[in-house]
């Protein structure tokens, strides 16, 4: 059944495109934040293993949250390693060495390119396309993203 909640179809399916992106940049820092915790070496491992584990939780469950909007809009999520690799803007980057501040280096930039898009949509999805809903759940969830960058940049 069709969404009828106060957007046109037009708006609806742009905001679900966009989340979309979203999403792929979610699971691929996810992925990355996975790697970070399986293959951090360094004297400083057993605390960086524990803390890159206490991230990935995090972005797991912004995962979760960003599929449900996208559902809630009327749309299907993308859920294929494929398709978020075609959505994503993050890149996925190879190393020599596997030391925790490489890790965090990398983690950090992430964020911030994540925040910057979250942060370029906010008045686009509520201005535009009308969907207030979608702008202060993205808003939420840029905030969420400074606290996890903060919180790695404190490791530098």
């Amino acid at each position: 059944m069709k969404a009828n909640i106060g957007i046109k179809d037009s708006n609806r399916q742009a905001v679900a495109d966009e989340l979309s992106k979203i999403l792929a940049d979610e699971y691929v820092l996810y992925t990355k934040t996975r790697n970070a915790h399986w293959n951090v070496e360094d004297i400083d491992f057993y605390d960086k293993h524990k803390f890159f584990e206490s991230q990935y939780e995090q972005l797991d469950e912004f995962i979760d949250q960003v599929a449900e909007r996208i559902r809630m809009l009327g749309h299907y999520t993308p859920a294929t390693l494929q398709s978020f690799l075609e959505l994503t803007s993050l890149t996925e980057a190879s190393r020599e060495k596997n030391d925790s501040k490489g890790f965090i280096k990398e983690l950090v930039a992430d964020h911030e390119s994540i925040i910057i898009k979250l942060r370029e949509n906010i008045n686009s999805f509520a201005d535009k396309f009308q969907d207030l809903g979608t702008s202060d759940f993205i808003t939420g969830l840029m905030e969420e993203h400074e606290k996890m960058a903060w919180f790695l940049r404190s490791h530098l």
